[in-house]
């Protein structure tokens, strides 16, 4: 069993693949802005059993607070070997962005890139110690291609797909393994506005989580470093 931080697991993907794991046996330890989100649900702490599952306060803009994570997990899990980043948001700004959109770009960097960046730096001495340890990033299809004009959302998401070819290339000697999920169309709340789609077209949360939970009890010597879903046709992978 492993011992896991998931981050922005209050809802969508990251909600579903806690469930998942914590149903499986795993320690799941679990970052949040809003820990309240998550009272009387399946990933409240004080209807499981609270050496196996952690809620802790989590903002991708507050450097301190990963470390305060992670201390905490440290603490009641006596180790980490998995990090699962879910955390990110979605912005429309354009190329041609208006002045006040500046604040959109910024945040952007801030919580897509930034966060999973400075999380993974914290927590990169425990997964090292693991020998097997293992890296899960939610990127996007928008971190392989440019669709329509998400200029600052792509931006953030292919500077994302870059980290993780970075993070691939630095923990490899240390047994670390790294892989980016780039879906499409999700059926969560980012979602919600697009109606050209059929929801029930459109990639599940419990589909990926189901993903994340073969991943990581694969070997060192299977683990693939990038895996693209597709819901629709996209011509270039």
């Amino acid at each position: 069993m492993r011992k896991i931080l998931i981050s922005g697991a209050s809802r969508g993907i990251g909600k579903a693949i806690a469930s998942k794991l914590l149903k499986e046996g795993h320690s799941i330890s679990l970052g949040v802005r809003e820990k309240d989100s998550l009272i009387n649900t399946i990933l409240d702490p004080k209807i499981n059993d609270q050496e196996k599952l952690i809620l802790h306060k989590y903002d991708a803009l507050d450097n301190n607070s990963s470390e305060e994570w992670i201390k905490k997990t440290l603490k009641t899990f006596n180790g980490i070997d998995t990090v699962i980043h879910c955390a990110g948001i979605f912005k429309r700004t354009s190329l041609l962005f208006s002045d006040k959109e500046m604040h959109d770009i910024e945040y952007l960097w801030k919580v897509n890139v930034m966060g999973p960046w400075i999380l993974t730096k914290n927590a990169w001495k425990y997964l090292s110690m693991s020998q097997s340890g293992r890296i899960i990033v939610l990127v996007s299809m928008s971190g392989k291609r440019s669709k329509g004009n998400l200029a600052s959302y792509s931006m953030s998401k292919f500077a994302l797909m870059s980290l993780c070819q970075t993070m691939r290339n630095e923990g490899w000697k240390k047994g670390i393994r790294v892989t980016a999920i780039c879906p499409g169309w999700v059926n969560t709340d980012m979602a919600k506005d697009i109606d050209q789609f059929p929801k029930e077209d459109m990639t599940q949360a419990i589909d990926i989580a189901n993903i994340c939970s073969k991943l990581i009890e694969l070997p060192n010597s299977s683990i693939p470093f990038e895996i693209a879903i597709n819901c629709q046709l996209e011509t270039n992978n």
